[in-house]
């Protein structure tokens, strides 16, 4: 991996993961299409790119993963889809990665990591700034779609401490993909009568699941045996930046204050979370 290249990589797997936030998003709200068929569509086409991608790999292996990673992995974009129903993507977005970092940093702290006082007020001053983006008031996001959001967060988060042991975690996402789709069906099944997907919508969830999603996840695995642990982390806190801008740029949505003071809060606080200290004297 060479730094050019890993630079690349880790750019397009950002824009990738801001990706699903934006589509997800307009399939929403500018067309017909209603979420759990958007969720299904999108986990069925992130199941057939992973496939094709670990079949193509060298040994032509098979994917792997497990029905519980598989179950985390559906509550994320079930929950995901849901919650754009009535949050803006950069809102959306900031929950998203905000609860999925808390969610690990929460499990290091259970599993007996130690942690410096810096690091301590990182958390607090995240989490601050999580409660005062849903506090009640003319700019807070609805109840439902936020708690929806959340849920997705910690179900991604989950998703990702149990896969941090995934010798192929291409292989593994592939096989956890596959499981999901049946998931996904069956979830569609209560909203059967209201179930509906026009040719924008379709296309959305296609991309979100295709491009965004499998592709995105598969090169931001790649991405990741260039990058240190602290790098990876802090990476991640650009998405919701990147979400936010864009859709302002191209969904005509708008940054309040509230949303710009937690979104600051959230990104330093995590910031300050990242061991940097104690990875540059390791490494």
């Amino acid at each position: 991996m060479t730094p050019v290249r890993t630079i690349t990589l880790t750019i397009f797997a950002m824009l990738a993961f801001a990706g699903n936030s934006l589509l997800c998003r307009l399939a929403l709200d500018r067309s017909a299409t209603d979420p759990a068929s958007f969720t299904a569509v999108r986990l069925a086409a992130g199941a057939v790119v992973l496939w094709v991608l670990v079949r193509a790999q060298v040994g032509h292996r098979k994917p792997t993963g497990d029905w519980t990673s598989a179950f985390a992995l559906f509550v994320y974009a079930s929950a995901f889809s849901w919650a754009y129903i009535g949050l803006s993507a950069g809102t959306g977005a900031l929950l998203l990665f905000g609860s999925v970092q808390a969610t690990m940093l929460l499990a290091g702290l259970w599993a007996g990591a130690r942690w410096s006082p810096l690091q301590a007020f990182g958390l607090t001053l995240a989490l601050a700034g999580l409660v005062g983006l849903l506090l009640p008031g003319l700019t807070a996001p609805p109840p439902l779609p936020a708690a929806l959001m959340l849920a997705a967060g910690i179900a991604w988060g989950v998703y990702s401490l149990r896969g941090r042991g995934a010798g192929d975690a291409t292989a593994a996402t592939a096989g956890n993909f596959i499981r999901a789709v049946p998931l996904g069906l069956l979830a569609c099944l209560p909203a059967l009568p209201w179930l509906a997907v026009d040719t924008l919508g379709l296309a959305c969830a296609l991309v979100s699941g295709a491009l965004t999603s499998g592709l995105g996840y598969a090169v931001w695995y790649t991405a990741l045996r260039g990058l240190s642990p602290q790098a990876a982390g802090s990476c991640q806190l650009s998405v919701p930046v990147i979400t936010a801008i864009a859709g302002v740029l191209l969904l005509g949505e708008t940054i309040d204050l509230r949303l710009a003071l937690g979104s600051a809060a959230v990104l330093a606080g995590i910031a300050l979370t990242l061991p940097w200290r104690a990875r540059r004297i390791a490494a």
